[in-house]
């Protein structure tokens, strides 16, 4: 007996090595767990901005029906010419503007006041005379309508016109 003691004696067990395999495992989840976070900012981040964008565009397309209001003659619409003196270029177009109803000192009563029509007729003419014969092309007509837009908001106010629509449109 006293043998098998001494046997237990020096056979005593050797401590565990972690093995390398664990480690690696750790380390792998941790470099997950850091692309996953950083990914979630990332998004976050975007989407957040995204959203405010998309917010504030949506505040600008949804809104109440507006005062349609056609500028020129009612037949004829607006006669201008353009590309310069030396273009002899004519414009012969119909523009309406969506009006914002809420604004008291362009739309009284349901009808558009004339000193504000004044102004907006002048502007758009101001626009559409400045503006180069390449700029006419039917695929710069949303710029066009983008640039009058902005043209008369400046003059008017802020978000005084939803739209403009262009529903005539003759160059010779």
């Amino acid at each position: 007996m006293a043998d098998e003691e001494d046997v237990d004696v020096d056979e005593a067990p050797e401590p565990k090595k972690k093995s390398p395999i664990i480690l690696i495992v750790v380390l792998v989840l941790l470099t997950i767990g850091i692309c996953v976070g950083i990914t979630f900012a990332v998004t976050t981040t975007l989407m957040s901005s995204a959203a405010i964008e998309q917010a504030n565009n949506s505040a600008v397309m949804h809104h109440d029906p507006g005062i349609f209001k056609q500028l020129g003659d009612e037949k004829e619409g607006i006669l201008v010419n353009v590309g310069g003196q030396k273009a002899g270029k004519f414009l012969k177009t119909k523009i309406i503007l969506e009006l914002n109803p809420g604004k008291k000192d362009v739309v009284v009563e349901g009808v558009v006041s004339p000193v504000a029509d004044t102004k907006m007729m002048d502007t758009v003419l101001q626009v559409l005379r400045s503006s180069k014969l390449d700029e006419f092309d039917a695929s710069k007509q949303d710029e066009l309508k983008k640039k009058i837009k902005e043209e008369i908001n400046g003059v008017l106010g802020e978000g005084t016109v939803y739209d403009v629509y262009i529903t005539s449109f003759l160059l010779q």
